[in-house]
């Protein structure tokens, strides 16, 4: 590392960096040639978004039992392995032959990344004071937002100069390089205290559904992202069709719109501050709404600005939640995180599944129309059922970039 990196950030943080990039190149790479594989393998959107939502499914079938495992094996250890084994689902993506093998080896590597990025957060609660979380914890953010970015972006120039294929070996490559760095420069922990075993960290993890707290944030992380998979798999193929005909480097381009809502989430802690939790997040909602609509209009530019609004929002929805965790999840936090996590990423995957649906039948408008129905259930839920005054809290960047 360079000195003048050093000066901003240390060896340590910088693993941890890599770690949420490692993470989040793989889980949305395929978004930005969605339209190009179904033309490939002559499958419909609906069965092609399959490559998004089995493993976002995958991701919250084993994202709360990572808390646990974790919270036993140690820190380091299950993030150095995860890190190591999801090249080889990478690479296998590379070599199917049908999308049904995709599918499959996309399954695999969403079981693979919640020993990844959940562990992550729970080490930075660990080993740094709350100034010093706060400062990792925005480096892990930008460097995930940046890696989901990278993803799409590289399939998508890739798939246009090479093959697809070639995008995913690139990937698989990157994978390596990161797992090495974070091998080499993450420290063990020192801060972890092991937990009496897999089953009283289980039994931790049940505390959480009497929270009603709780549930109520996880209804609303299921709904950030069903809303993120929803609108970013199928504008897709929206842009794919006439007028438009973007192609998969312009698409993955699009992706540019995530950094917005980066830019915006450290000030996030500022804004509840000011307005209070509760209407926060209502005006928020509210303005991704207006948002979402925009993309019903014609003009490129106007739909890349609905876009750019629904992510810096959806992120910011996403910070405001991940804080509220933190607030309500008095022990068993990494549990918590990882029920957290297992509700946002169900959300994706029905996200992906219904929007599926409102594709066929009605194709974008529908597709909008469910999204905004989704939120106008997210707005119920923070307006009935979050509590008015809850006590200040440190301020908290999200858990996962969308």
């Amino acid at each position: 590392m360079t000195a003048a990196l050093s000066r901003f950030i240390n060896a340590a943080q910088f693993a941890v960096g890599l770690a949420g990039f490692c993470a989040f190149i793989n889980l949305y790479a395929p978004q930005a040639i969605l339209p190009l594989l179904s033309r490939e393998f002559g499958a419909t959107a609906a069965e092609v978004s399959s490559l998004i939502t089995v493993s976002t499914l995958a991701v919250a079938v084993t994202a709360p039992f990572t808390g646990a495992v974790a919270d036993v094996l140690g820190r380091k250890r299950v993030i150095v392995t995860a890190m190591f084994v999801i090249i080889i689902p990478t690479v296998m993506i590379a070599l199917s032959q049908s999308l049904s093998a995709m599918i499959f080896w996309r399954a695999v590597q969403g079981l693979v990344l919640p020993p990844i990025f959940t562990v992550v957060v729970a080490y930075i609660g660990d080993e740094w004071n709350a100034a010093e979380a706060t400062k990792t914890a925005g480096i892990y953010s930008s460097a995930s937002s940046i890696g989901g970015f990278a993803g799409r972006l590289c399939t998508g120039i890739l798939a246009d100069l090479v093959s697809w294929r070639a995008g995913f070996m690139t990937l698989a490559a990157m994978a390596l390089v990161c797992a090495i760095g974070v091998m080499w420069l993450l420290p063990k922990e020192r801060g972890f205290v092991r937990s009496e075993g897999l089953g009283h960290a289980m039994r931790q993890m049940l505390t959480h559904f009497h929270n009603g707290q709780l549930l109520a944030t996880f209804a609303v992380g299921f709904g950030v992202l069903f809303n993120f998979i929803s609108t970013f798999t199928y504008v897709s193929f929206h842009l794919a069709l006439p007028p438009y005909g973007l192609t998969a480097t312009a698409l993955g381009a699009l992706f540019v719109v995530y950094l917005a809502g980066s830019a915006l989430a450290p000030w996030v802690g500022w804004a509840v501050a000011r307005f209070g939790r509760r209407r926060f997040m209502i005006r928020v909602i509210a303005i991704w709404m207006v948002g979402i609509a925009l993309t019903l209009l014609s003009p490129l530019p106007v739909i890349v600005l609905g876009l750019t609004i629904s992510a810096a929002c959806g992120l910011m929805c996403q910070a405001v939640s991940t804080g509220y965790v933190a607030i309500t999840a008095k022990v068993g936090r990494s549990s918590a995180v990882g029920l957290y996590v297992t509700s946002f990423y169900i959300g994706g995957s029905c996200g992906s599944a219904l929007g599926g649906l409102a594709w066929t039948y009605g194709k974008w408008p529908l597709c909008v129309a469910l999204i905004i129905a989704m939120l106008i259930i997210m707005m119920g839920v923070v307006t009935f059922l979050w509590t008015k005054r809850v006590p200040p809290s440190p301020e908290m960047l999200p858990i996962e970039p969308p």
